[in-house]
């Protein structure tokens, strides 16, 4: 199957090193501390941050730092597929994990002590892209709750289909077979974070593909930044400021 045109469009009408849309929004969930919405293209998750609290397991009570939880889901009605999934299947334990250990990367968890962060994430609509969805979603979540962070952290994917590097790639792209490598960062110091890839690239070719992820991962930063600068606005409207 050809993805890339001879002009040089993909399957949806883009560019190679071209991103889906963007669009987020904070404080959808009135009942939780911090909330978001994060959509890249027809990619569409909601995350929901709780802490810090008590610590409900005492037996998990770090005395030195935050305990970070984090619980991935993905709706019944977000894919073709209809079959119900069963709760905590291999792929949602794994997915949780990563969520989990990229955010511990950016969280001051030290400040927190004897405490726990809860971040709940859940796919409404997949097409591909779903975990760096789910990493943007949690980082706009952390801060509307108010969670000290060194950094936000975010995330985007690269493919290589038809000898071409593809940026952010869609459902179709992501499940093609080709490699796709998954890239979460903290756009300050571009420190990674997360580092995921499906399968074996030769070294130049996965520098090509790293390095544009990483670039897309910068466009999301910038995208972050713009929806928190927003926010602030209408906090500052609403005080008066």
């Amino acid at each position: 199957m050809e993805f890339v045109s001879p002009e040089g469009l993909r399957l949806d009408g883009r560019r190679p090193m071209e991103m889906r849309q963007l669009r987020a929004e904070i404080g959808i969930v009135s009942k939780a501390d911090g909330s978001a919405s994060f959509e890249m293209g027809n990619t569409k998750v909601i995350a929901a941050v709780y802490g810090p609290r008590e610590v409900q397991n005492r037996s998990q009570q770090l005395n030195d730092q935050a305990l970070v939880r984090c619980e991935y889901t993905m709706a019944n009605f977000s894919t073709g597929d209809r079959r119900r999934k069963p709760k905590g299947d291999r792929r949602s334990t794994e997915i949780s994990l990563v969520i989990r250990q990229t955010m511990e990367a950016c969280i001051m968890t030290h400040l927190m002590p004897r405490s726990q962060i809860d971040i709940f994430v859940q796919v409404l609509q997949a097409d591909g892209g779903t975990r760096s969805a789910c990493i943007n979603a949690a980082t706009l979540a952390l801060a509307d709750a108010g969670i000290p962070m060194s950094d936000i952290v975010t995330s985007c994917s690269a493919g290589y289909l038809n000898s071409t590097p593809l940026l952010d790639l869609n459902y179709v792209e992501d499940s093609a077979g080709g490699p796709d490598v998954t890239v979460g960062i903290l756009p300050r110091s571009t420190k990674v974070t997360l580092l995921q890839m499906d399968s074996k690239l030769p070294m130049d070719i996965f520098e090509n593909v790293m390095q544009l992820a990483t670039e897309g991962c910068k466009a999301v930063a910038n995208y972050v930044h713009e929806v928190l600068l927003e926010k602030t606005k209408q906090l500052d409207k609403h005080r008066g400021v």
